[in-house]
């Protein structure tokens, strides 16, 4: 049985290899890196929202130029590459490249949107309007009752499928973040429901994705200029590992740019059986929110993953989890799951109502309201952070947060 475990908990590479430059190497000698450790037809990828979508299996490697991040093929020779980078000056970090997931939710039953009470977003008269919110996952069922005749931004960073869901888990993260008009006799679900929603697929019809596509869409969401990034996907990581290189410069990028890059911290706990798992990459980056998952009862889901790494494994803040009711693609339309896939895009809702509320809460800005404005709770740090997110209260018109966040 524990053999069995071990197996099922180790992280699952694509074969590729993701490169790390330091930032002050150029773009000349990070390319002729790539090439010596790849051979010739490296492609750049580069330049604002037109930004090629598909890192295809045509290439030896991929350079994004904007962040001094290579991503090598998995059918180049992994080990010469290796030991090709291990000799450059200009590498911070050159590791295998892994398969990342829609964190698995878990399913149950339930009446009502708790968490929209919970949040404060049912009694918060900010909407989210004017505000860019960009949701990573598995894609939108576009066609959806609540979600046709508005004006959405989709692109699909998977080779070959369209930003259409067909696995369920995008369509229930973005209703949940900024799901509006709804059925008659179905409850409010979304927190933000005027935000502009950028619907990035990264994730494959099948609910996993490859890091390269997943970067390639976090800097899509970046250049499109969106405020708020949710992320409810991401792997197991073990017992005092650190956050990649790759996703902390990524996400400093976010920062330093604006955005918010917000991230489910992972189910893979047994804290009935006294089990804590550490923090799941990419949530695990300093520069990454990290979000914890909570039930009705406002205590730490039984599987939500805690701080046990240092250096960025801690969880910043925590969100509704447990019995969400969202949208799902058609025939069904509504389900209700369980999971920090759920708790995140409360969080990054909430963050769009907080970015509405003031012009000058962005990037490092909003992280700090958010986590000064969260609701205490008994349980400790390690586990829900700064505590329960609030929506903003007042109206819009009466000059709510117009001090700018340190």
């Amino acid at each position: 049985m524990s053999q069995i475990l071990h197996e099922f908990l180790r992280p699952q590479p694509t074969g590729g290899t993701i490169v790390t430059f330091h930032k002050d190497s150029d773009v000349a000698t990070q390319r002729q890196a790539l090439v010596r450790s790849a051979g010739e037809g490296v492609r750049s990828l580069s330049g604002g929202p037109g930004r090629s979508a598909e890192m295809s299996d045509d290439a030896p490697a991929f350079h994004l130029e904007e962040v001094g991040i290579g991503v090598i093929s998995e059918h180049v020779d992994a080990q010469r590459s290796a030991g090709i980078l291990s000799g450059e000056e200009s590498v911070v970090e050159a590791r295998p490249e892994f398969w990342l997931f829609a964190i698995q939710d878990f399913q149950d039953t339930a009446d009502r949107t708790w968490g929209i009470a919970a949040t404060g977003a049912e009694t918060s008269q900010f909407t989210g309007a004017g505000i860019k919110l960009a949701v990573l996952d598995t894609g939108l069922d576009f066609e959806h009752p609540d979600f046709t005749g508005r004006n959405l931004v989709q692109q699909s960073f998977v080779t070959g499928q369209l930003a259409q869901d067909v696995q369920g888990h995008g369509t229930h993260c973005c209703g949940t973040a900024a799901g509006r008009e709804v059925s008659q006799g179905v409850p409010r679900y979304g927190v933000a429901p005027e935000v502009h929603l950028h619907v990035g697929k990264v994730l494959n019809d099948s609910g996993s994705g490859r890091e390269r596509d997943i970067i390639n869409g976090m800097i899509w969401a970046i250049q499109q200029g969106c405020a708020v990034i949710s992320m409810s996907l991401g792997r197991r990581v073990r017992q005092g590992e650190g956050p990649s290189a790759a996703y902390e410069r990524v996400g400093e990028l976010a920062l330093d740019s604006g955005s918010l890059i917000i991230a489910a911290a992972g189910n893979d706990s047994a804290r009935q059986f006294g089990f804590i798992a550490p923090v799941g990459a990419p949530a695990n980056s300093q520069s990454i929110m990290a979000v914890a998952a909570l039930d009705e009862n406002l205590k730490i889901a039984d599987f939500s993953c805690g701080e046990i790494n240092a250096g960025g494994g801690e969880v910043d803040i925590a969100g509704p989890g447990v019995n969400v009711l969202s949208s799902v693609p058609r025939p069904q339309l509504y389900d209700v799951k369980s999971g920090t896939s759920m708790a995140c895009p409360h969080v990054a809702g909430i963050a769009a109502l907080l970015a509405q509320s003031d012009a000058n809460l962005r990037g490092k800005a909003l992280w700090t309201a958010l986590t000064d404005s969260a609701k205490a709770l008994s349980a400790p740090a390690s586990d829900v952070g700064a505590g329960l997110a609030q929506a903003p209260q007042g109206a819009p018109d009466e000059g709510y947060g117009k001090t700018p966040v340190a």
